[in-house]
């Protein structure tokens, strides 16, 4: 596949196994994705995942700030497929319709479900028993397209959003790789989706980030293990926010949305139907920390019985 001329488009961590796989395998021309940002007060620049694996190869990327209005050097590039992976824009028509392989993209769900910008963070939060991969030709439409390939996975209760994109971006790479010869020679199946059967993962809002304790354990502990290494889970204790990263539940009676154990080991929150323990939490503005630590340098005298907000 050494002769296969492909532009690439993607940009966080889940697209980096699939871009190292095709600049291995195929002759990756172009790499487009987000334009960089600026992170903290500094305003520092950073690089995505996969702009700093395309430097890293001598391959020249590209980062149009609206792809629908600034898409010619793509075409310029005249490549034989577009592959996308989480790229975060759509890509216009013009572009699906250029090269003679057309667009393929790699999808972190089981399509018709959990179409959209979240899918791994959506899996776990809303509680589903199955995720997985599926590669797709792209249309108009977000995720819509014809189904080419999937790759299935039971989520596990142990799973983040963390372990599914180290999971699951290795399996799309393989995935793809033993489906492109398919693809070139035109011998690969394809599916239509089932519209009546699909579910949407929008991309996570800020106050969606925000725990309610007023819950069930089961969807508090859903909802920081979904968000884990992504914008993390967070609550408001003595009118500071403390991001969550890290817990666990026990079942049993407790008083709802206060805090119900607080000690040199444990702090313990009530939810509906039992006790969310905290194992791993970050202060604002400060670094990650084991429970035990933060409740070594905290009064916690001030947090008996607190009403969480």
């Amino acid at each position: 596949m050494k002769d296969l001329s492909v532009v690439f488009m993607g940009t966080p961590e889940f697209a980096v196994p699939v871009l190292d796989m095709l600049i291995r395998e195929t002759n990756v021309k172009l790499v487009v994705c987000q334009p960089d940002k600026f992170v903290g007060r500094k305003k520092e620049i950073v690089f995505s995942p996969i702009k700093k694996l395309a430097l890293d190869n001598n391959i020249e990327v590209f980062q149009p700030n609206k792809l629908r209005d600034d898409y010619q050097k793509i075409i310029d590039i005249n490549p034989d497929i577009i592959i996308t992976c989480a790229y975060g824009q759509i890509v216009p028509k013009i572009l699906l319709d250029y090269p003679r392989l057309k667009c393929v993209n790699v999808h972190a769900s089981l399509l018709p479900k959990l179409r959209g910008g979240a899918p791994l963070n959506r899996a776990i939060i809303d509680g589903y028993d199955k995720t997985g991969v599926t590669i797709m030709y792209m249309d108009e439409t977000l995720d819509t397209g014809d189904m080419i390939a999937k790759y299935e996975y039971d989520i596990l209760d142990t799973d983040t959003y963390k372990s599914l994109v180290e999971k699951l971006s290795v399996q799309g790479s393989l995935l793809l790789k033993s489906t492109l010869p398919e693809i070139i020679n035109g011998t690969n199946d394809r599916e239509k989706q089932d519209d009546s059967l699909s579910t949407y993962a929008s991309i996570i809002k800020r106050e969606e980030e925000h725990i309610d304790f007023n819950n069930n354990c089961i969807n508090v502990d859903r909802l920081v293990r979904g968000l884990n290494d992504s914008s993390y889970a967070n609550t408001i204790i003595n009118d500071l926010e403390y991001k969550i990263i890290k817990g666990h539940y026990e079942l049993g009676n407790s008083i709802p949305n206060r805090i119900n154990i607080i000690d040199k080991n444990s702090l313990g929150i009530g939810c509906l139907d039992g006790i969310y323990y905290i194992d791993e939490i970050k202060p604002s503005g400060k670094n990650i920390m084991d429970i035990k630590s933060f409740l070594n340098g905290i009064d916690k005298e001030k947090f008996k019985n607190y009403i969480i907000k």
